[in-house]
């Protein structure tokens, strides 16, 4: 399955942020809990640069806790301090705030020692579509300000967002890269979602899903359906099932393979399937 999408707003957004970076004291780059190696954009550390940067890994209350806990390790031992978020229900915005201030305290005293008393904290956040930026944004706010969707590509443009009088936040369009080399992080983002669903082969996302559950969380799969695994490996033959099972009949009684797919990948994805990592850190060579 051939997953590419680069369009042409995406090297635009790309330009944009390297401009506004000059303006920001602090990146902030949100990753999806569920797979911090796909939806770190490796342009990302060029982008960024020398600037202070904190990691958020959002939507780790549907990601697997234990993997959470390793993920955390892992970015521990690299020097950075990671926060696990839930930017839709507010989980992490403290720790955000307070490790912004942390990392710039030595900039805040040293301008305070020149005389300068008060200077608001501002930061850039950065991260692939879909990751939950504007809705992180909104809920540091307080308020609806940030355009959100649960579908990528939804910020259009800048937008600068007042948290309070010490910190302020700037709201970037999702940027991906220009080609996916591991077939496996493709697929791994269209599983998720950062990619839009209208230029994927749906049926065949979904039978790749259903192979990856079978392997790493069997058990999820058959809780969520009640669809016999052990004997019976056919991704067909369980997406048929799955598809009876849930009402996804046409007419003369044949199962609706693509609205049994779509089922299958919604209920991934908003987690009620279960807490699911596709991703661990010994996945990184």
């Amino acid at each position: 399955m051939n997953i590419q999408w680069y369009p042409g707003h995406m090297a635009k957004a790309k330009r944009k942020i390297l401009e506004e970076l000059k303006l920001v004291d602090i990146a902030i780059e949100l990753l999806d809990a569920r797979i911090p190696i796909s939806s770190r954009n490796p342009d990302v550390d060029e982008i960024v640069g020398n600037k202070k940067r904190i990691v958020v890994l959002n939507k780790s209350d549907i990601a697997d806790p234990q993997l959470n806990n390793e993920w955390k390790e892992y970015f521990e031992k690299k020097g950075i301090t990671p926060i696990m978020a839930n930017a839709a229900k507010g989980t992490g915005l403290r720790d955000i705030l307070k490790e912004s201030k942390r990392l710039m305290k030595e900039d805040l005293d040293r301008l305070r020692s020149k005389g300068l008393k008060h200077k608001t904290i501002r930061a850039l956040v950065i991260g692939i579509p879909n990751v939950g930026k504007s809705t992180l944004i909104n809920k540091l706010a307080n308020r609806s300000i940030a355009q959100t969707g649960d579908r990528p590509g939804v910020t259009k443009s800048k937008q600068w967002i007042k948290v309070n009088e010490d910190f302020e936040l700037l709201d970037t369009p999702g940027i991906l890269w220009p080609k996916f080399d591991d077939e496996t992080v493709g697929l791994n983002l269209a599983f998720t979602g950062a990619i839009k669903d209208e230029i994927l082969d749906i049926e065949d996302l979904a039978r790749k899903f259903i192979l990856k559950a079978i392997t790493d969380f069997p058990d999820k799969l058959y809780k969520r359906y009640n669809v016999e695994l052990e004997s019976d490996s056919d991704v067909e033959c369980i997406m048929n099932k799955i598809g009876r099972k849930r009402g996804c009949i046409l007419s003369g009684d044949e199962v609706d393979i693509n609205r049994t797919a779509s089922l299958i990948l919604d209920d991934f994805r908003s987690g009620r399937i279960g807490q699911i990592t596709l991703e661990k850190p010994e996945d990184i060579l």
